[in-house]
């Protein structure tokens, strides 16, 4: 985005590469709550897989993740 602007590379140099730290554990928080949160079928559902698809987040292209319910 601005890496080739000298007051980007001053900033990187004196706060360190902030958007990078933030892109960074962003990606590590998705990661571990989707190891976390995962959607589970009814032991009786039919097939494997999910019972049904997740509504889509409108205009991210990722599934929005469904409400808690109690077991």
């Amino acid at each position: 985005m601005f890496h080739e602007t000298p007051i980007y590379n001053r900033l990187v140099a004196e706060r360190g590469d902030v958007p990078a730290q933030v892109r960074g554990e962003a990606d590590r928080i998705h990661h571990h709550l989707a190891q976390v949160i995962r959607p589970h079928a009814p032991q009786n559902a039919p097939g494997p897989g999910l019972a049904h698809a997740a509504p889509q987040a409108p205009g991210h292209g990722r599934p929005a993740i469904a409400p808690y319910t109690a077991p």
